[in-house]
């Protein structure tokens, strides 16, 4: 009886210790994709959202903007945060996210601008 249930335990340690392998393997898959996809973001937009604490995505999805448009950008930022005014019952949380968010998209906007100046100075073999 005792060598039976030895034998289950052992199985069970085996079964447990293979599952946690691939859950483990999985994750580091998982985590390199990442990291690969971070990367070629670019490192000034990493630097950027590790700054600002918002990542690209955030900051569009605060301000409602698809596309990178300073316009949009300035006319979606000016409305949030005017309604988001404490004077009018809205919420200061909410109108300093607004503000995060705005500060983040000009500085991807910056980064932008200044990589396409890059390409525009390198000279064409």
């Amino acid at each position: 009886m005792a060598k039976y249930l030895a034998q289950i335990i052992v199985m069970g340690v085996q079964v447990v210790g293979r599952a946690f392998a691939r859950a483990l393997r999985q994750e580091f898959a998982a985590s390199q994709a990442a990291a690969d996809a971070r990367g070629r973001a670019g490192h000034q937009s990493a630097a950027a959202s590790n700054l600002s604490g918002l990542s690209l995505q955030e900051a569009q999805q605060i301000l409602n903007i698809s596309k990178l448009n300073p316009e949009e950008v300035q006319k979606n930022y000016e409305h949030l945060f005017k309604v988001n005014d404490k004077s009018v019952g809205g919420s200061f949380y909410l109108q300093s996210k607004v503000v995060r968010a705005k500060e983040r998209l000009d500085e991807e906007l910056r980064i932008q601008a200044q990589e396409d100046r890059k390409k525009g100075q390198m000279p064409k073999t």
